[in-house]
């Protein structure tokens, strides 16, 4: 049995940079051999379907989930009737086996993360590293610049050796 995969979160406001960084760090990740997968919450409505076509209709209709065969994966759709946001752990046991889960955003879930920084945010207990648009200073945890991806990297898989 494949053993549980390290679970670091990304976090930080709006158009802070974390998509671009994790864009950077997952061939970075890869390149070492480890597998990797991400959650994403968003804070809006998102359609995944097209409105009219079959699978939509199916979700419409009451479906309590809808899988979407595609010629190059698949989708599936798990409407919360309730309209409440899925629980991160959920939403990690749906996932296949892989060495490490980046979930972006999720920033009130108890999860170690990665935290995008403007220079007076201070850490809470949960933050290991902290991202600046400059490398930040003052901070008790590494401390990277926006653009620093091979550090960054390099600090996940020390972390992911440390975590475990």
């Amino acid at each position: 049995m494949r053993p549980q995969p390290a679970i670091l979160g990304i976090a930080g406001q709006s158009d802070s940079g974390k998509t671009t960084l994790i864009e950077k760090l997952l061939p970075l990740l890869r390149a070492q051999g480890l597998t990797i997968s991400t959650v994403k919450h968003v804070h809006h409505a998102v359609e995944i379907d097209t409105p009219g076509k079959d699978s939509f209709r199916h979700r419409q209709a009451g479906a309590q989930e809808v899988m979407i065969a595609l010629p190059d994966g698949w989708v599936l759709h798990h409407p919360a009737r309730d309209g409440a946001r899925p629980p991160l752990g959920d939403l990690l046991a749906r996932m296949s086996g892989c060495d490490l889960v980046l979930v972006e955003g999720y920033r009130d879930v108890p999860v170690p993360r990665i935290a995008f920084v403007n220079g007076v945010e201070k850490p809470d207990v949960n933050v290991v590293a902290v991202v600046g648009v400059t490398k930040p200073a003052g901070f008790a945890v590494p401390a990277f610049s926006r653009d620093d991806a091979p550090g960054v990297t390099a600090f996940i898989t020390d972390w992911m050796r440390t975590a475990r």
